[in-house]
């Protein structure tokens, strides 16, 4: 007869047997596991390290390339802007080191930067919205006119366009010294731009910005930009925005004025003007513009080619 010690004695073996087995059977399934995750992780190191090497190879040709185009630069401009005045707009995030190269590259062209003036970061800022209105109503030159549109940066634009850039008809200014004085003045007191120590009005103007903008209302203060050198655009014989790398992204300038077909069909846009080849793109622009022509140029998915 089979008593309960027996009974209980062969289910504590049953368990022992199931524990051993489970015991082996997750070593070995470990082994194999861990034997995988070896495998794969010597894998991807593979691919990091020649994404890598890839990587480093695509900058030294780009670095190269830039080198080239920097040597040659001064050549493949020479002539386009003989006699010509350029006014140079730069906004808050514009480097100072792509301003100077453009500048030796306008002069390099047989061209002459008239006149510099400088956006704040107040000047974009949508919370400085009805105060910018505010000033450029009151500081509109007798005789001038400003947009019908409301937006900040095109009611700016038809301002400094009229006070920058000489009538494109009559090669004179729009507004007399004192006029422009007192309006560049009531903009600097409103901490909009920053009083320039001389300034002359010119035939074109060239808007230069960094790259995409971040942070809270970045796609409005990109948007107020991008109207402003549109308008500036309209106001005289032609002008360029030129951008860093980035700056044609959605929340970039130079992106916003090429997803508007009214922008691009007068003004010309640059989205990689902290290059060599980027600032060539930019004084040919200028040049084209002469023409009446407008393109997009450089190498975001939005240019039509890299330089005019």
């Amino acid at each position: 007869m089979i008593s309960l010690r027996y009974h209980i004695i062969s289910i504590a073996a049953v368990f022992l047997a199931l524990a051993v087995g489970i015991v082996l059977g997750s070593s070995t399934l470990s082994r194999t596991l861990l034997s995988g995750l070896s495998e794969d992780r010597d894998e991807l190191a593979k691919q990091v390290a020649d994404l890598q090497a890839e990587r480093n190879g695509l900058n030294a040709r780009l670095a190269g390339s830039d080198g080239f185009a920097g040597s040659i630069g001064p050549m493949a401009v020479r002539g386009e802007l003989d006699q010509r005045t350029v006014v140079l707009v730069t906004t808050s995030d514009a480097r100072p080191a792509d301003r100077d190269a453009v500048k030796a590259l306008i002069g390099n062209a047989g061209g002459t930067v008239s006149g510099e003036l400088q956006l704040t970061e107040a000047f974009a800022d949508p919370q400085k919205v009805d105060q910018l209105r505010d000033v450029v109503t009151r500081l509109l030159p007798a005789g001038l006119q400003l947009p019908t549109a409301s937006d900040p940066g095109t009611l700016a634009g038809g301002l400094l366009g009229a006070l920058v850039l000489i009538n494109k008809d009559t090669s004179q200014p729009q507004a007399q010294p004192n006029e422009t004085a007192a309006a560049l003045t009531g903009l600097a007191d409103g901490g909009f731009i920053r009083m320039p120590d001389t300034f002359q009005p010119g035939q074109l103007a060239l808007i230069l910005t960094g790259s995409a903008l971040a942070g809270n209302g970045a796609g409005d203060r990109a948007s107020t930009i991008a109207r402003f050198a549109t308008q500036i655009d309209r106001s005289g014989a032609g002008a360029v925005l030129a951008g860093a790398t980035g700056s044609a992204d959605a929340t970039g300038p130079v992106g916003v004025a090429r997803a508007d077909t009214a922008a691009t069909a007068v003004l010309s846009t640059v989205d990689n003007a902290d290059l060599n080849a980027g600032r060539i793109a930019t004084v040919l622009a200028l040049s084209e513009q002469l023409e009446g022509k407008a393109g997009r140029y450089g190498y975001a998915g939005t240019a039509q080619s890299v330089v005019p």
